[in-house]
């Protein structure tokens, strides 16, 4: 199984935002969205295989995580409104410590950061954190692919979420010369388990 990360720094926190606006209203939930797809989907079907985990930090009430199983996931199609209404009706749910499912292959629970990380180290699952300096992806020989990855979205992860990734993270990763999005970085891991796993 593998597992994305994708910090929402100003991802609304509330179901009351427009589906016609992601970028304004819902705070770029935009870019979520498109990083919900990229791990999720193939050209014919779902990896099933895949976890992806919003951390949302946006108002009005920061501190929900939504989890997307491609095991279970239902109702889920290739486009940025189809996700952003399976988050719309996660959000309507009261978000307790535990996850309560929304919808099928979809759940929302009250946590942060530093719960996830924590519940992944004591699984002794391999972390890695996406950083423009970090070691190129094809020469990490030990990368596996029931790894976690976690990446930020547009604004970059701030020193103390960067802190706490490092003290778990068994290696920073980079996938280029140059800067991506975070969907765009999705695609090449995938891209490159896929060929270490032929």
């Amino acid at each position: 199984m593998k597992d994305f990360v994708i910090i929402g720094h100003k991802a609304l926190t509330t179901g009351d935002f427009s589906l016609n606006d992601l970028p304004g209203s819902a705070g770029r939930m935009d870019i979520l969205c498109r990083c919900v797809n990229s791990a999720l989907f193939l050209s014919h079907g779902m990896r099933r295989d895949v976890n992806v985990h919003l951390v949302l930090l946006g108002d009005p009430d920061p501190g929900k995580i939504i989890r997307f199983s491609g095991e279970k996931l239902k109702y889920l199609n290739p486009d940025e409104r189809s996700s952003a209404s399976l988050i719309k009706k996660a959000l309507q749910k009261e978000a307790i410590a535990y996850e309560t499912q929304s919808t099928p292959g979809v759940w929302i629970r009250r946590a942060g950061l530093d719960e996830l990380i924590y519940e992944f180290s004591s699984d002794q699952r391999d972390i890695y954190y996406l950083q423009e300096n970090g070691t190129y992806i094809r020469d990490d020989t030990q990368l596996s692919s029931d790894a976690v990855f976690i990446l930020g979205d547009h604004t970059g992860v701030c020193e103390g979420e960067e802190a706490t990734i490092l003290k778990s993270a068994k290696n920073t990763l980079n996938v280029g010369p140059i800067s991506l999005h975070s969907d765009h970085c999705i695609i090449i891991i995938h891209n490159e388990l896929d060929i270490r796993e032929k």
